[in-house]
């Protein structure tokens, strides 16, 4: 089989594939440089990837233009980002499937721009422009900050089983509604139950995994579920009382030209005007003193 039909390639069949000796090769590998992944001690390199690897790093004549991705908003869902979207005219569709895969699809091209609300460890501000800085595909994005949001603890009105966090939930065996793997949502969980060293193994969880915050609201709503974590606007819309935890940035990550389109323009127009403003303020639980402003310039 020859190199062009396989899907991973071994360190020399890539280093062949790239024409680089296989030294620079475990260079590139050791500093995170390049598409790669390790399966039982050896290093395997997805050859698409290579390909899109070796494309991001193109540089093109004068005149010379990459092909657009289409016109899709991916990664985390937002209530203001949706009222965003509609209200802005700006053309973009939403595709809602948490903040990795939206970042995921943006390396791909398939996305235009990814909303990202990424998570290390709970209160850390950087935690988004750190995931693009890390992926070598994107070495010419930028990130747009579009608002903080409060993430909180759902639970059904009223509190019946009066919890007071994560902790308490746990404790007391309260059904947790999950996200995708991936989701911010979830990431946050994860990073304050290791935070406030709860065990995952002592969570009871909820049947099925919720697509967005809207899913993860219902699931409580309808009793199916006892809590979960997604936003203050989404409590709020779905009558839910919310246990407050962090406030964290919502992204949106672009390449620079798309930046300069007219789709994406539209979109920062509109989060520039006094519109954005008083929807903010009609679904709480956000601050905007950020919104707009360029957090990352790769």
């Amino acid at each position: 089989m020859s190199v062009q039909d396989q899907i991973y390639l071994t360190t020399e069949e890539a280093a062949g594939y790239l024409r680089l000796k296989e030294r620079k090769l475990y260079d590139l590998v050791a500093s995170g440089g390049v598409p790669c992944t390790k399966v039982s001690g050896k290093w395997l390199f997805p050859r698409a990837a290579l390909d899109r690897w070796l494309e991001a790093g193109l540089s093109r004549p004068e005149g010379m233009q990459p092909v657009s991705p289409p016109p899709i908003i991916g990664g985390s869902h937002d209530s203001l980002l949706e009222v965003a979207v509609r209200d802005s005219g700006c053309g973009l569709a939403l595709l809602a499937e948490g903040s990795q895969a939206g970042l995921d699809r943006l390396v791909r091209g398939e996305v235009a721009i990814a909303a990202i609300h990424l998570h290390a460890t709970p209160d850390d501000d950087g935690a988004n422009p750190a995931a693009v800085m890390a992926e070598s595909g994107l070495h010419d994005a930028v990130v747009i900050g579009f608002a903080r949001r409060e993430q909180g603890l759902l639970v059904a009105p009223g509190n019946p089983l009066r919890l007071t966090g994560i902790a308490a939930a746990v404790e007391k065996q309260a059904r947790f509604a999950r996200r995708q793997k991936g989701a911010g949502a979830q990431l946050l969980l994860e990073s304050l139950m290791a935070r406030e060293a709860v065990p995952s193994q002592a969570m009871v969880l909820a049947e099925g995994i919720c697509a967005t915050g809207q899913d993860l609201a219902l699931t409580i709503r309808t009793g199916r579920a006892d809590c979960g974590i997604a936003s203050r606007a989404i409590a709020s819309a779905f009558g839910l009382d919310v246990l407050p935890l962090v406030w964290e940035h919502v992204d949106l990550v672009m390449r620079r030209r798309t930046y300069f389109e007219p789709a994406a323009q539209s979109l920062l127009g509109w989060m520039r005007g006094t519109a954005m403003a008083a929807r903010a303020r009609e679904l709480g639980g956000y601050d905007l003193s950020r919104s707009g402003a360029v957090r990352l310039n790769r």
